[in-house]
């Protein structure tokens, strides 16, 4: 009995999966040069509306019900995942580098595995516990607590930002309806989301826009590939790829936005920002290594971050 070839099939997700890790990684540089030409809280508004304006007419083609979730599911969901997250991604870099500010933020499933012991009940296990140890160790060599004449609020900002991510994805895991379809979430959160954007950017942010073609093409880049080409290779790398696979090519989201803002922005990490990179970086390997392998379903939470 002859088995059938399965690299050809295989090969069509996981390049769809390395596409989605350019064009996320690729976004950190993208969304630095943005701000140059627009207060960073008011350009995650303006990326946020134009992607919507994106997954509307998605939606409709793809035959998704646009009806709206629970309101009390899809507004917090919202506001941890678009408003928190992505505002204060964009709002880290306006004090911090591309590659550092990704790398802080992309902490994400460190925090989520600590607070799933409290929140779910998931003790951490396995390789989760020197993940854990290194990470905070990573952490504290680029925070450098040691020389206070550093500028700390991008790191605070990138870290509360993976801080929110993680809620996200609890608020999702515990509270989210059965059978709540992927693209109609999305859209609505992105949706609840945006308008806490705007308050923020009405709040914060002077509302002042130099409408440059490279402004122009940022926020372009942001709505298409950055949100509505990659949602679809997301998900269909989801559908077509075992999850722990799946969450574990997201890795080099963070990796190729160092690289990227090394290349293109000059932005090269110092002695103590490249070891505490690392550590991070080995961190969320060990973190994904180990849910290729979960004891259950419940041990694998998967990024939905637009980053």
């Amino acid at each position: 009995m002859t088995r059938k070839p399965q690299g050809p099939v295989a090969l069509l997700p996981l390049a769809a999966l390395a596409l989605l890790s350019l064009i996320w990684g690729y976004n950190w540089v993208v969304m630095k040069v943005a701000i140059a030409d627009c207060p960073p809280l008011l350009f995650a508004a303006l990326r946020v509306w134009v992607s919507v304006l994106v997954l509307i007419p998605l939606v409709l083609w793809m035959k998704r019900p646009l009806a709206m979730p629970s309101a009390r599911y899809i507004i917090p969901f919202g506001l941890l995942q678009t408003t928190g997250f992505v505002g204060l991604a964009l709002w880290a870099l306006e004090y911090g580098g591309a590659g550092k500010t990704a790398i802080l933020v992309y902490m994400m499933p460190i925090w989520l595995i600590v607070f799933a012991w409290p929140v779910l009940g998931e003790r951490l296990h396995g390789l989760q516990w020197p993940a854990l140890a290194l990470a905070l160790l990573g952490m504290v060599a680029i925070l450098r607590p040691w020389n206070f004449s550093g500028n700390w609020i991008g790191s605070l900002l990138a870290l509360l930002s993976g801080i929110l991510w993680a809620a996200s994805a609890l608020w999702q895991k515990r509270y989210a309806p059965p059978g709540l379809d992927l693209f109609n979430g999305t859209l609505w959160q992105t949706v609840f989301g945006g308008f806490g954007l705007v308050l923020l950017a009405l709040l914060i942010d002077p509302l002042e826009v130099h409408w440059t073609p490279l402004f122009v093409g940022a926020l372009l880049y942001n709505a298409i590939p950055g949100t509505a080409i990659a949602y679809f290779l997301w998900a269909y790398a989801l559908q077509k790829l075992p999850s722990g696979i799946a969450g574990m090519g997201t890795l080099a989201v963070p990796l190729i936005g160092v690289i990227a803002a090394w290349l293109q922005l000059g932005e090269r990490p110092g002695d103590w920002e490249g070891i505490g990179m690392a550590g991070i970086f080995i961190a969320l390997v060990l973190v994904s290594w180990q849910h290729l392998r979960p004891r259950n379903r419940e041990d694998v939470i998967l990024p939905t971050g637009q980053e």
